[in-house]
């Protein structure tokens, strides 16, 4: 359970972090992702969570 608040932690500091260093920037990312076909949105968010899932295992395997 430590490792889920672990990791959701990280998360918010990333994201954290992208919205206090270039939130300008945001909108530009918004634009762009409404210009992006649904289907490619949903494997751009497959692979994610499979890159995610990858990395949850290689973390594991390496006994974090």
């Amino acid at each position: 359970m430590a490792l889920v608040v672990f990791g959701l932690g990280m998360v918010l500091v990333v994201e954290g972090l992208v919205l206090a260093l270039a939130p300008s920037r945001i909108e530009d990312v918004l634009e762009l992702l409404r210009r992006i076909p649904v289907d490619i949105r949903r494997m751009i968010g497959l692979g994610a969570v499979a890159l995610g899932v990858a990395a949850i295992w290689l973390a594991r395997s390496l006994g974090v």
